[in-house]
């Protein structure tokens, strides 16, 4: 069986880490749409297709840095859970943070998923791909 494909918003700042998420996603068997913005002012105008993002695609998955330029990955998060228009939105946090507080605040906020991004370049691409696999072949996403 074939999953539908998905598109997905990841904002990161890191284009080491863009690089390699985009790299996991192209490599993986199933090929979802990857948008990219880099700071948390910028993935909330996206979210809200506002100015030159009016265009820009729904997503069906968020997978959100914490540690942002302007606005921060938990401001971020704590809007787009405030938004009746954006809170049914699975939001993964893939970030380098595995302070206990940093997952707990984001669980407070509302996050679907916290995930440690391994140093590792190998063991970054591996986890990725399984967030990919388990978002597009085991969970039933809402569709707009």
């Amino acid at each position: 069986m074939v999953a539908d494909l998905i598109e997905v918003l990841l904002v990161e700042d890191d284009p080491g880490d863009v690089l390699m998420t985009k790299e996991a996603f192209a490599d993986n068997k199933v090929k979802n749409n990857l948008s990219v913005v880099t700071g948390g002012v910028e993935a909330l105008a996206f979210l809200r297709r506002e100015g030159r993002y009016s265009d820009a695609p729904y997503p069906d998955m968020i997978l959100l840095d914490l540690n942002l330029p302007k606005k921060d990955g938990r401001e971020v998060l704590a809007e787009i859970k405030a938004d009746p228009k954006l809170a049914h939105i699975p939001v993964v946090v893939l970030t380098t943070s595995g302070a206990h507080e940093d997952i707990l605040g984001s669980y407070r906020l509302h996050a679907n998923a916290y995930v440690t991004k391994p140093v590792d370049f190998e063991q970054f691409i591996k986890v990725v791909r399984q967030i990919d696999d388990f978002f597009v072949g085991v969970v039933k996403l809402p569709r707009p």
